[in-house]
């Protein structure tokens, strides 16, 4: 089976789909595999480990037109998806629920599209889930971030001239981004709060040092898939409320609550960022999705009042190595469950609730009312 990704085209994406370590695999299962010149290059890879791996070269086009299985981070550009081979497997980021674009592309294509961002969150699939292995860089990146724009130490500090008190971080949203940012901040030496609406988040944020705050006689807001659940004007209203507080005492303040196909929830109002202190810190990692922060402009850096707050986009691209490697692994991943590793040939089994929800398009048709 011929098996191939290209270098990304997008000039904000540094991660490549496949990486040496999956090619090498690959390879050794029998499989042809092919990669465009350059596509780990920004990433730390170099076309030489590729080639030791066993790869083959060849352009974005030729590898589309040729592969039995077209392997992307963000979504195939209209010229690859043109080069596609009728029957062909595109397995990628698509943003499905929100890019009908994407999916009605390759469904007039002819391709069977697997969008990685709806692996389901069942414990079966948990090696294929990208929104997970993103979130986790995002979430350390994100306290690397906050740690860097301040002006201060985020530890303890004894010294000769007295001392220093550690830095206070609030973290808005204990998902795996928030997690993530919450174990890195303590490491460096900060002391952390969270808030989630999910009463079952406390015990995971606890169990990482931080204190866990709500609202007194909070509802538990758990929806499907472990998401949290559309809240009530009233419910926003005392939360919003709550934190002001913990808010004014923050030195830096990370969100990152984020509802997959829909726009992020507005966590911090603009009279909740005036009350912080000059000098402090926000990092909204919803930026891309309209932010949990009013004044957050994706991908920029704006100063309000003294308080810096920062929309960074696509961040598990400005770590593209692991970002890659995990990115890469969860692909791999897929493939043992598309792949009969006896024959070497495809399985699609749209009993499997995987591939059923994964896959947005197959047979010249977008599935579960997507594309349109």
């Amino acid at each position: 089976m011929k098996i191939g990704a290209p270098r990304e085209s997008d000039p904000n994406e540094n991660r490549v789909a496949l990486v040496p370590e999956t090619v090498e695999r690959l390879v050794k299962a029998g499989h042809e595999l092919f990669i465009e010149e350059d596509a780990g290059t920004a990433a730390g890879f170099p076309d030489a480990a590729y080639a030791e791996a066993g790869a083959k070269t060849a352009s974005a086009t030729e590898i589309a037109g040729s592969v039995d299985i077209f392997v992307h981070v963000q979504p195939p550009t209209a010229e690859e998806v043109g080069s596609l081979k009728k029957g062909s497997i595109v397995i990628s980021t698509l943003n499905a629920r929100t890019n009908a674009t994407a999916v009605a592309s390759l469904a007039s294509a002819g391709a069977t599209a697997l969008a990685m961002e709806l692996v389901p969150r069942i414990a079966r699939a948990q090696r294929m889930d990208v929104l997970s292995s993103q979130a986790t860089i995002a979430g350390y990146k994100a306290a690397l971030l906050a740690a860097n724009s301040l002006g201060k130490y985020l530890p303890m500090m004894m010294t000769a001239a007295g001392t220093i008190p550690p830095a206070k971080i609030l973290v808005l949203g204990a998902g795996v981004a928030g997690l993530q940012a919450i174990a890195t901040a303590r490491r460096l030496g900060a002391v952390v709060e969270a808030f989630d609406v999910r009463a079952a988040a406390g015990e995971q944020v606890e169990s990482l040092g931080a204190k866990f705050i709500q609202p007194p006689a909070a509802e538990d807001a758990e929806g499907a898939g472990g998401y949290a659940r559309a809240q009530t004007e009233d419910e926003q209203l005392a939360q919003r409320e709550f934190l002001k507080g913990h808010i004014a005492d923050a030195d830096a303040v990370i969100t990152t609550a984020a509802i997959p196909g829909r726009p992020a929830p507005l966590l911090m109002t603009e009279d909740m960022v005036d009350v912080m202190k000059p000098g402090s810190v926000v990092i909204d990692l919803a930026a891309e999705s309209g932010g949990n922060v009013a004044g957050t402009v994706a991908g920029e850096i704006i100063n309000k009042n003294g308080v810096m707050i920062n929309g960074p986009i696509n961040v598990s691209s400005s770590m593209p190595f692991h970002a890659s490697l995990l990115y890469s692994r969860n692909v791999m991943a897929l493939l043992d469950l598309i792949i009969d590793r006896k024959e070497g040939t495809l399985t699609l089994d749209f009993e499997d609730e995987v591939i059923d929800t994964m896959c947005v398009a197959h047979e010249g048709e977008a599935r579960h009312g997507l594309g349109e």
